[in-house]
């Protein structure tokens, strides 16, 4: 059975932290989003502080994304099903979820190949133009709100998405059992990127970090050994690894990344820096490698809560603090103050 859809049982209206100059979010009333036949509307529970987000929110852009009104950030989320489109069946309603924060046309040649998020055409909470989740409610087509087991808890689920982006990098770099990875950067993704390529084989997994404290965490989660690239030149890793997936977006990263990579292998950009950067062309050439980016991710969802849910991936312990909607601006920037601070989480019915 479906039915029109209705926020008559609901608010009209919710508390959101709203981004209205760089630097500057304010937690404001505005009106509870509207459903269209095929969206859901999700009771927001738990959001990830994401590294785009701190971006957005000390810069005012990204690349070309430039933020030019208010906009609510906040992509990591998940919550509960409280209210369904005409077109969807009202069983999902109370139905827990983690959220796919990202709208695609369907019809362009990249959606119909199922490369939805190359669509020229997305729209992804919280880049501008599209309000994200750092509120109390959102909405999301209903295939793109995936259904969770009781066993992952709110933070977890909400954490799906940077685990995404994990597993579309691993997958992009082809690791398989017996592979040999290395990862720059020991932040959230750099950890979850060790987790993923485990899972996917990986027995050897080095991580490389310039901050003691973040080494001693990617060890924790499964890294064969942490790298101090400020005493140890990773360049010059012997016997070269067959993978390389930056995390980091730091220059000196990237080039001595690819130096360490044996011929044939693959090295897959993850981490957002500098929009130019110098590269070793002629080494690449020499050695056949493989050199890719990934933006966000793709079908990824199902294998990503399988992951989490049965445990092979943690992502409760990421969790480093929790912040109310009326801390938002602290939230987004404790991991740049603080070097102990992995993964920062919104609960918006956290109250101080």
């Amino acid at each position: 059975m479906s039915y029109e859809p209705t926020l008559k049982a609901l608010p009209t209206s919710m508390r959101a932290s709203v981004l209205i100059a760089p630097r500057t979010v304010e937690v404001r009333q505005v009106p509870v989003p509207n459903l269209t036949n095929d969206q859901v509307l999700v009771k927001i529970t738990a959001i990830g502080v994401c590294g785009s987000d701190t971006h957005f929110f000390t810069e005012g852009h990204i690349g070309d994304l430039v933020v030019d009104g208010p906009l609510i950030l906040g992509h990591e989320s998940a919550g509960q099903i409280v209210a369904v489109g005409a077109d969807i069946s009202d069983e999902r309603i109370g139905e827990r979820v983690s959220i796919e924060p990202q709208t695609p046309c369907r019809v362009c040649t990249y959606c119909k190949i199922g490369q939805y998020n190359l669509c020229p055409d997305v729209e992804f909470y919280g880049a501008p133009g599209t309000d994200g989740a750092f509120s109390e409610y959102a909405v999301i087509p209903s295939d793109f709100a995936h259904a969770v087991p009781d066993s992952l808890s709110d933070e977890a689920a909400a954490l799906i998405e940077p685990l995404s982006v994990a597993i579309f990098a691993c997958r992009k770099a082809g690791i398989v059992a017996g592979s040999k990875v290395l990862v720059a950067g020991a932040g959230p993704i750099g950890v979850v990127i060790t987790q993923v390529a485990r899972a996917f084989g990986a027995t050897v997994v080095l991580v490389a970090d310039p901050v003691a404290q973040r080494r001693e965490t990617v060890v924790r989660f499964g890294a064969t050994r942490a790298i101090d690239p400020l005493t140890e030149d990773v360049a010059a890793l012997s016997p070269a690894v067959d993978i390389f997936i930056d995390a980091s977006g730091a220059a000196r990263a990237i080039q001595s990344g690819i130096r360490a990579v044996r011929s044939g292998g693959r090295v897959v950009l993850v981490g957002m820096g500098q929009i130019d950067l110098e590269l070793p062309v002629a080494l690449i050439q020499m050695r056949e490698i493989e050199l890719t980016g990934i933006y966000r991710y793709a079908n990824t969802w199902p294998l990503a809560i399988e992951l989490a849910s049965t445990g092979v991936v943690d992502l409760d312990s990421l969790v480093t603090g929790r912040f109310g909607l009326d801390d938002v601006s602290e939230a987004l920037l404790k991991a740049g103050s603080d070097p102990s601070a992995l993964k920062s989480v919104v609960l918006p019915g956290l109250t101080t």
